[in-house]
């Protein structure tokens, strides 16, 4: 919670507001739970985006839901290797349109996490070092009231089939939805610590890596790679 709220105000102190989309490109880490969850409690539209998708991949989904912040680290690890995300959304960045317009033209900000703490290119009219943010901030960030039906996030298609499709989940319906599968699907235990090995940029990982254990207060278990 205090994590949350700290981030919360750091997006908070970049002008996001109610109704702003917010990409999110980050390995498993805990950070990237705080993430979501720091969005949701401004009333932010995350869109997760997997860390494995390509620089191209990314750059459509930004470009699809005028994102306005993209939240990434400078790397994460993934079967042994380190994947370069801050070098990905650099590249993404740089797609333009067959009209010469670029494509993530909505982006103003990127915060990165310093994860790998690999050597990465900063823009410093534009990139913001997460560690480095928190420091201006304080842990005082009530939630935002929402409406039962305000959206919470989008997350897109793989696009295997075409052009990736964002798919729109709303506030209260998901939440009660993910709540009660997890607490009777699952029948989870005070003393369970509970895994789900999905990453995050899938919807099973929204679900069951964030939501709905946390909104029953299940100690979760988080795996990058």
């Amino acid at each position: 919670h205090y994590e949350v709220c700290r981030f919360a105000n750091v997006l908070k102190r970049q002008g996001v507001v109610k109704g702003d989309r917010i990409i999110i490109y980050m390995p498993m880490t805990p950070e990237s739970v705080v993430a979501m969850l720091a969005c949701s409690r401004i009333g932010a539209i995350h869109s997760v985006v997997f860390g494995g998708f390509s620089p191209q991949s990314l750059a459509e989904r930004i470009c699809d839901c005028q994102a306005k912040i993209v939240i990434t680290a400078d790397g994460g690890y993934r079967r042994g290797s380190l994947i370069q995300l801050k070098k990905n959304v650099d590249d993404a960045l740089k797609f333009k349109d067959d009209s010469g317009n670029y494509l993530c033209g909505s982006i103003q900000k990127v915060i990165v996490l310093r994860r790998a703490f690999n050597e990465i290119s900063i823009n410093e009219t534009r990139d913001l070092i997460w560690q480095q943010q928190l420091g201006y901030v304080n842990a005082d960030c009530e939630a935002d009231e929402l409406e039962s039906e305000d959206l919470l996030f989008i997350l897109y298609t793989s696009g295997s089939t075409g052009k990736p499709k964002g798919i729109y989940h709303s506030t209260a319906g998901y939440l009660l939805g993910t709540q009660l599968t997890h607490k009777y699907v699952f029948d989870i235990k005070d003393t369970d610590i509970f895994w789900c090995t999905a990453d995050i940029g899938w919807i099973t990982g929204h679900s069951y890596v964030v939501y709905g254990p946390l909104a029953n207060g299940a100690t979760v278990f988080i795996y990058e790679g």
